[in-house]
């Protein structure tokens, strides 16, 4: 996969999910780091590194983001056994981590 079908695909998946798990552990980690509570909005100023990449901005170095727990799907290839053909099934959701930035810790790119 190329880097910016990558970013585009993580800009994608931040932007398009509902669940608010991870809520919590966003706001306590970013307050933590002096970031105040009104000024941090997942989804709209709360990304991952590739996402931010996507959207034009650099995280920079040194800067420590803040891990959450993400669902990935999983899917295995399955043979179809009358017509022969190879079809990708479903077969559940496997945890990941990540770690998210806020803007105030990025930079736009310079082209």
């Amino acid at each position: 996969m190329q880097a910016a079908e990558l970013q585009q695909e993580a800009l994608t998946r931040a932007v398009g999910g509902m669940s608010g798990a991870n809520y919590s552990a966003i706001f306590a980690g970013f307050a933590a780091k002096g970031i105040l509570e009104v000024d941090i909005r997942p989804r709209e100023n709360v990304f991952t590194y590739h996402a931010w990449r996507a959207l034009g901005r650099q995280v920079r170095r040194g800067e420590h983001g803040v891990k959450v727990t993400t669902w990935v799907p999983m899917t295995k290839n399955v043979e179809n056994t009358d017509s022969g053909e190879v079809e990708r099934v479903k077969i559940g959701r496997h945890a990941r981590t990540a770690t998210v930035f806020h803007v105030s810790q990025t930079d736009p790119i310079v082209q």
